[in-house]
C-alpha cells in the first residue's frame, strides 16, 4: 500500500475571508463547493481501431468523429449542454462539421490515447483539488464538474477528486487567477485571458474582440496558437501545467440594452458594462463608454439605470436573465475562443506519474466531447435569448464597417499594443506569423495596421 497523500487547498477559508466583498467575475450566485463523487459514464474497452471506437461509443456523451458524423448525434450529458431537446442534431453536426475535421482535433484524439489508455499503477492515493472556474453556468464549467471530474474520479478508482468552486463562491475577481495559481493559493482554475489581461497583456492576442469574422476563424487563431499560450500562462503561473482547454462556444457577444443600436449616434455615451480591457478598448471605439462592472451586479446596474447595456456573450446572459431587465440585444461579434485549466506546479509534482498521465488523457476526453456540444451550442445561446422576448437587432453595414475599420484597427489593436509596451513584442511576431494569414491583417513595425487579406482559410 502507498502511503496515502492528501493535497489540501485552503480555498474555503478564502472564500469566508473574500465572499463578503462579493465576486467580480462573470458567475450566478453562490452555492456550496461542490465534490463530484459519482461517475456519470463507465469506460468502455477500446475497440482494436479508432473507427470500432467511434462505433462503439456513438449516439452519445462519449462520441468521437472518424469520419461518421452522424456517430455524434445524440443526447448531451446534461439538457444545458445540449439544445432545446438536450442533444446534439445533425444538423448543428453538418454545419460545424470543420470542428471534427481540424487538424486540432486529431490532436486531441491522439493525447486522448483512446486505444492504448495508460494502466494505472498507484494505488492508496488521496489527492483532493479545488478547481476554480468563472461560472457554474457556462459550458466550461459544465465540462469539468460532469464529464472530467467524475471521469477521472470513477479512472483513478476515487484516488484524485476535482472539487469544483466558482470566482464568486471565492470571492475572487478573475483578474489575479495567475499570481494566486503560482502561489499555490489556487490549486487548479480556469484562467480566462480577459481577466489576467493586466497582468499579463500578451494573452490577449486571442480575443481582439470584432476582428474574426466567423467562428472557424477564432477557432483556427486558437489552435494554430494554443502552443505559445500555454507556454506563456505556464511560465508566468510558476511552471503551472495546462491539463486542457475549455471551449466556449455559444458566446458571441452583443450589447443587451434598454436601446436599440441602429447608428453610430446610438452608441454615444452609452455606459456599457466590459469584462476585458480588450471589450472596453472596442466600446470605446463605437462611441459607448465602457464599465467595469462585477457579473453578478450587472442585473441590478441594468434595471435601476445605472447601465445603459451589457456586453457578454449570448450564453452567459441568459444565464443572468438579462432579458428580464433590458429589450434588445444588438450585434453580434462573433467569438469562439479557448481557455486554459491550469493546475498549481507544487500539486501537479504531488500527482504520481501514472495519474498525471491518466490526468492528462481524461482531460482530452473531455475536449472532444466539448467540441460535439460546441456544434449546438455554437447557434443555441442567440435563440435562447429570443425565446426569452429579447428582439434581436443586427448590426447594419454602417456599424460593422465602424467595428472593424475603426474600433478594431485604430482601438482594439493599438490598445493591445500599448498595453504590451512594445511594438516588437514577441507576441506581435507570433501575431504576424499564426493570426495574420487567417484574419487577413498585419501589424507594422511602427504600430500601424496592414490590411494584407486572409491567405489560409
Amino acid at each position: 500500500m502507498h502511503k496515502a497523500k492528501i493535497v489540501t487547498l485552503f480555498l474555503g477559508l478564502i472564500a469566508l475571508l473574500c465572499v463578503a466583498c462579493g465576486g467580480g467575475s462573470d458567475a450566478p450566485p453562490a452555492k456550496e463547493t461542490t465534490s463530484v463523487k459519482s461517475p456519470s459514464t463507465s469506460a468502455s474497452s477500446p475497440g482494436t481501431t479508432l473507427k470500432d471506437y467511434a462505433a462503439k461509443h456513438a449516439g452519445g456523451p462519449g462520441a468521437i468523429y472518424v469520419g461518421d458524423l452522424a456517430q455524434l448525434v445524440g443526447p448531451a450529458k446534461t439538457p444545458e449542454q445540449g439544445g432545446f431537446d438536450g442533444g446534439v442534431p445533425i444538423e448543428s453536426v453538418k454545419k460545424n462539421s470543420w470542428l471534427f475535421e481540424s487538424d486540432y482535433y486529431q490532436e486531441i484524439l491522439a493525447k486522448a490515447n483512446l486505444l492504448n489508455p495508460t494502466p494505472m499503477t498507484s494505488s492508496g492515493e488521496s489527492i483532493t483539488i479545488q478547481h476554480a472556474c468563472i461560472n457554474r453556468a457556462l459550458l466550461p464549467c459544465m465540462m469539468v464538474a460532469e464529464t472530467l471530474a467524475p471521469n477521472l474520479f470513477e479512472r483513478t478508482n476515487g484516488q484524485i477528486d476535482i472539487q469544483i468552486s466558482s470566482f464568486p463562491e471565492l470571492g475572487l475577481s478573475g483578474t489575479d487567477t495567475i499570481s494566486l495559481v503560482s502561489a499555490g493559493t489556487l490549486g487548479m482554475a480556469n484562467v480566462y485571458s480577459g481577466y489576467v489581461a493586466g497582468e499579463l497583456p500578451a494573452i490577449e492576442i486571442q480575443s481582439l474582440w470584432g476582428m474574426f469574422a466567423t467562428q472557424k476563424d477564432q477557432y483556427d487563431v486558437t489552435t494554430a496558437i494554443h502552443d505559445d499560450l500555454e507556454t506563456l500562462v505556464s511560465e508566468a503561473a510558476n511552471g503551472a501545467v495546462i491539463v486542457n482547454h475549455n471551449w466556449y462556444a455559444g458566446i458571441d457577444q452583443f450589447f443587451f440594452c434598454h436601446d436599440k443600436l441602429t447608428t453610430l449616434d446610438d452608441f454615444k455615451g452609452k455606459k456599457t458594462r466590459s469584462h476585458s480591457a480588450a471589450i472596453s478598448d472596442w466600446i470605446e471605439g463605437m462611441g459607448a463608454s465602457a464599465q467595469f462592472v462585477a457579473f453578478a451586479e450587472v442585473y441590478t446596474a441594468l434595471e435601476r439605470g445605472v447601465l445603459d447595456c451589457g456586453v457578454t456573450g449570448a450564453d452567459p446572459a441568459y444565464g443572468q436573465r438579462w432579458y428580464e431587465v433590458t429589450t434588445y440585444m444588438n450585434g453580434p461579434l462573433i467569438s469562439f475562443f479557448s481557455t486554459n485549466n491550469v493546475v498549481n506546479s507544487a500539486v501537479w509534482d504531488s500527482i504520481p506519474a501514472d495519474l498525471q498521465t491518466i490526468f492528462l488523457e481524461e482531460g482530452a476526453k473531455a475536449e472532444l466531447e466539448a467540441h460535439r456540444v460546441a456544434a449546438i451550442q455554437i447557434d443555441v445561446g442567440t435563440e435562447k435569448n429570443t425565446r426569452a422576448g429579447l428582439e434581436m437587432v443586427v448590426f447594419s453595414e454602417e456599424l460593422q464597417d465602424h467595428s472593424y475599420n475603426t474600433a478594431v484597427l485604430k482601438h482594439v489593436i493599438p490598445g493591445w499594443l500599448r498595453r504590451l509596451k512594445s511594438n516588437d513584442h514577441p507576441f506581435v511576431a507570433i501575431f504576424n506569423e499564426k493570426v495574420q494569414p487567417i484574419v487577413g491583417l498585419r501589424i507594422e513595425p511602427d504600430g500601424s495596421v496592414t490590411k494584407t487579406g486572409a491567405t489560409k482559410r
